[in-house]
């Protein structure tokens, strides 16, 4: 896999296919970007499980803390590093000996450790390094365009709603490279079905 540039359709497919991410490194502060990317990802009906060993057993957005994966009581399919470059390896080797492997190691912005890639990928797990799954959501989504970034038009008229509070679109749009999942709509019937 070359980690400088991914395709959009497996950046879709890791989003659509993904219930539960477990986010290591999460800071409880709401100022912190792992707070942001943690909310983000818990609005769009992900299952999200804070791991940081400094707030164990503490809520963070109603989500318990646990202190390692290992910890963690249910499988998961995607770890999200938001730890620096040189934790990602000792990360990787917690995750391979779970019990259950996730089916991918996800590494935020500036977060890259090409040796702990190769050896998630040499036990057959899916990595991505140097990338959020937030901005990339939105991106997919075209959360990001509808707000006027990244539109080539930018307005200082508010986009219209449809309906109250803040519209929420998902992976199941078609964006300008085409393709479509269908991520939102399948949390949204586990939802409604109490799964």
């Amino acid at each position: 896999m070359n980690h400088d540039n991914y395709p959009d359709s497996y950046i879709r497919g890791i989003l659509n296919t993904v219930k539960t991410i477990a986010m290591v490194g999460i800071s409880p502060k709401e100022n912190r970007p792992s707070y942001f990317a943690f909310k983000y990802l818990l609005e769009r009906g992900y299952r999200m499980i804070p791991v940081n060993p400094g707030q164990e057993g503490k809520d963070i957005l109603g989500q318990k803390v646990y202190a390692k994966l290992s910890d963690i009581p249910e499988p998961v399919d995607m770890v999200d590093i938001f730890r620096a470059s040189q934790h990602a390896m000792a990360i990787v080797d917690e995750a391979l000996a779970l019990k259950s492997r996730p089916q991918v190691i996800w590494m935020q912005l500036s977060v890259r450790n090409d040796e702990a890639a190769a050896k998630a990928e040499a036990a057959g797990i899916r990595v991505v390094m140097n990338r959020c799954p937030k901005i990339e959501y939105g991106r997919l989504s075209s959360e990001i365009s509808w707000m006027g970034v990244n539109s080539r038009i930018l307005s200082s008229k508010r986009a219209p709603l449809s309906g109250k509070g803040v519209q929420r679109m998902s992976l199941n749009r078609q964006t300008m490279s085409g393709g479509a999942t269908d991520a939102t709509d399948r949390a949204e019937r586990e939802k409604e079905s109490g799964a």
